[in-house]
Parts: structure tokens; sequence; C-alpha cells
């Protein structure tokens, strides 16, 4: 007779998007990535086959919504539907940066609220559960009606400044005001004040504000914000904050968008540093001198970890 078990057998997947990070994940999780082949047709139709058993078996898929954001996208509900027709027990996937993520609300008339279309997408393909990152709001997380963990890259991002004894006479600047409970939230990890830059126009990449709420005066300033996309909205808070006496400036972000000219514009801007996360994969000829990336691997090699073990990820968050 078969022998039974208490627990399925745990699978993890990656897709395109991202497979280093997928690879520092499974070394975390102790588990090899499952064989699956992801091919095109000549029309860019996306062809996907698993390509070893999951039946019963508890699924992870690993893939940003990252560049080229609609074909990671249709790659993952593709791979959902393959997984689901091939009897896994569970689908989980592992969405470090969530794209569409900034369209979360209806800021203007007849526009549409893409962030939740994709969770609606996602729930609908059969999805069980998402793990994510550092959503750019956290209501999304209401979006679906099936588990989401949103993990936070805070304590791994201040860590950073800690382990490199930048600890002292630092200030945590929010870019805009939009930004202030991000900010406010990094701040308390290092027991450092806040500061806000008054930019009543964060969307005119011409304009420098002249306002610094708070004190920067001799001290080090770290600008928080959860994505560099353009990085004008960087930039222009960096020459701010120059301005107005800090001694030097640092970008911390956990998404690495870096759409256009972003890398050359953080590069020859009055940052010292900018430090992401390596949720979305960043070519080597794309980094350049001033980027530090900090894994996130471990972090989510936890979470599956404890999810798998039926354990609370509270933890993750020091509760």
């Amino acid at each position: 007779m078969t022998e039974l078990k208490s627990h399925p057998k745990l699978k993890l997947f990656s897709l395109n998007s991202n497979r280093h990070l997928a690879e520092a994940i499974s070394k975390k999780v102790g588990v090899p990535l499952g064989k699956a082949t992801v091919e095109k047709f000549s029309d860019d139709e996306i062809k996907i086959s698993v390509d070893e058993s999951i039946r019963g078996d508890e699924v992870y898929v690993i893939q940003s919504v990252s560049d080229p954001v609609n074909s990671n996208l249709m790659e993952l509900l593709i791979m959902v539907d393959a997984l689901r027709r091939a009897s896994a027990a569970s689908i989980n996937v592992v969405i470090p940066y969530y794209g569409y993520s900034r369209a979360d609300r209806k800021a203007r008339s007849r526009e549409p609220i893409t962030a939740k279309l994709v969770a609606s997408f996602l729930e609908m393909d059969g999805v069980d559960r998402v793990v994510t990152l550092d959503l750019h709001a956290d209501q999304i997380q209401g979006f679906f009606n099936i588990p989401v963990d949103h993990l936070k890259a805070d304590t791994l991002l201040a860590h950073y400044f800690t382990e490199k004894h930048y600890d002292s006479d630092l200030v945590v600047v929010s870019p805009d005001h939009t930004g202030v409970s991000r900010a406010r939230k990094f701040a308390e990890l290092l027991k450092a004040p806040i500061a806000i830059i008054d930019n009543r126009s964060p969307e005119d990449a011409t304009t420098v504000p002249e306002s610094v709420i708070g004190n920067v005066r001799g001290k080090r300033a770290i600008i928080v914000d959860d994505m560099i996309d353009t990085a004008f909205k960087l930039t222009i808070a960096a020459e701010t904050l120059k301005k107005a006496g800090a001694t030097d400036v640092y970008a911390i972000a956990t998404h690495a968008v870096f759409s256009g000219d972003a890398q050359k514009r953080l590069q020859d801007s009055q940052i010292e540093k900018v430090i992401v996360t390596d949720s979305i994969s960043i070519a080597k000829e794309d980094q350049f001198e001033k980027l530090e990336v900090v894994s996130v691997g471990d972090l989510f090699g936890e979470a599956i970890s404890l999810i798998h073990n039926q354990k609370s990820v509270g933890k993750l968050f020091g509760r």
C-alpha cells in the first residue's frame, strides 16, 4: 500500500524575470528549482510546459512583474494555468515586484484600477496565495480574497547603514508628502529624526523645491522611497538637501525599476550611494558605480519555509 503523507511535497519554479533571485530563494529553502520550459512562438505567444510531476504538491512560482511587464505577467498566468491543470495541491505565487501597483485607485475620472485587475486575474487563474514585497500601497492586499503575505525590506535596508557604521548623524527624508509614513517607519528602525521635502509638484521634473521641513544641516540624509523609476524625484530631492546643508545624501528603495536614463541620472547626481534590493533583476551592464544591491532571497526563503510548515510569518516582522 502506498504510504500516506501528512504534508504535500514542496516545489519551487522560476520563470524568466528574476532567475538569480529565484536561485537565492531556492538555496535558502533547500529545495532545487523545478523543471519547466518557457518558450515563444514566432508571433511572441508564450508556450510553457512543466517538465516534472507536481501532482498533489505545494508549488511556489517566483516571478517579478517587471520589464517587460506584460510578457512577465502573461508568463505567470500561463504557468499557473499549467500547474492547476497538472493537479498541484496548492499554487502560491511569489511576486517580489508587483507590477501595475501604482494604479491602485481612481485618481481621475475614467481611470482603471489596474492593480485590482491583476489581482482578479491571479484569483480567477486559481492562485491560492500571494507572497509579495513592499507594495506601492498597503491597500492592494485588500484587492485579494486569498491570503497575501506582504513582506517588508525595511529591516534589511536599515541593516546596510548599521553594518557600514553610517548610523550616526542621520536624518531620514521623504521626497514628498505622500511618502511620510514610509520614512517614519524607516526612521524608527534607525532611531533617527525625519524630514520632508516640500515638493508641491512631484510630477514636475524641472522644478527643484526650496523648502525642507525638518533639520538636515550637517547630517547624513537618507531619501526613502518604495521604487526608483525615472529617478527625477530622487535627484531633485538630493539637490534640495544639499542646498539645505546635508553633508551626504543616500537614496534607498526596494524596487529598482530604472526606466530610461535613470542609471546615468543617478550616477551623475549628488547622491553618494543608491541602495536597492534585487526584487527586480538588474543586468550587469545596467549597474553603476554608486549602486549597492541588497538581496531579499533569504527573506523570501524564510517566508516560504514558515508557510510550508504552517507557522506564522509574523516573526519576520518582529511579531
